[in-house]
């Protein structure tokens, strides 16, 4: 069975959290500030981190920025009290995999954490190595992104957004597609976080060289064509 850290400062939260983890099988770990968190979640036999982003010592923030930093996959879902899409994009560009808002029901956190385990144990191989639209081109291998002969730099999430609408180019995606495939969770059009994605990816490309990249299609969502 997978084991979770959860590193949260609310002693009473994390406890609550262990139980219920443990009580559907999952071995767990706890940390009660971010350092001692980040050196737990550095561990190679943890499988997924439940992080808060308000903690003593290091932030939650920092903790997921430094935990990458070191090439660690492990799956993270960040926690916060603030219900503000800015820590949301915050979280998520440092390479957080998920985000929850307390106060939370106990079963959609336990949802998540299968969606997060499920994709990590059974994330496939990619079959196309290199992706390319125009002079854009993606190496999913390496992970890395031209234009032309100048090399990109994309965030975790900026990075899986492109690549989801690079592999269906020509085809129209929805918001609500983009946030199960791209953040693995429907979040049920309660947050503007793809619209604020893809406004940075165009500064990053469409402004940048002066193309058309990425279309909107109006009462739909967006598309890459391949002309």
């Amino acid at each position: 069975m997978a084991k979770i850290l959860i590193v949260d400062d609310e002693t009473k939260i994390a406890r609550f959290l262990q139980l219920e983890l443990q009580h559907e099988g999952y071995e767990v770990e706890t940390a009660f500030d971010g350092r001692i968190g980040l050196e737990k979640g550095l561990q190679k036999d943890i499988d997924l981190i439940v992080l808060d982003i308000m903690l003593p010592g290091l932030s939650g923030i920092e903790v997921c920025r430094r935990i990458r930093a070191e090439g660690r996959p492990v799956p993270i879902i960040m926690l916060t009290a603030k219900d503000d899409v800015t820590d949301k994009v915050a979280g998520l560009d440092m390479g957080a995999d998920d985000y929850m808002t307390k106060p939370f029901a106990i079963e959609e956190l336990l949802a998540r954490i299968r969606v997060a385990l499920n994709r990590k144990l059974h994330k496939q191989e990619k079959k196309v190595e290199v992706l390319q639209v125009g002079q854009l081109r993606l190496n999913v291998t390496s992970h890395s992104a031209y234009y032309g002969e100048e090399e990109l730099s994309f965030t975790k999430k900026e990075y899986e957004l492109l690549e989801y609408l690079m592999a269906h180019k020509n085809m129209a995606i929805t918001r609500d597609e983009l946030l199960n495939k791209v953040w693995d969770y429907e979040y049920l059009g309660d947050t503007n976080v793809v619209d604020v994605y893809i406004r940075y990816l165009r500064h990053k490309i469409d402004d940048r060289f002066s193309v058309r990249i990425i279309s909107t299609v109006r009462g739909v969502g967006y598309i890459i064509k391949d002309e």
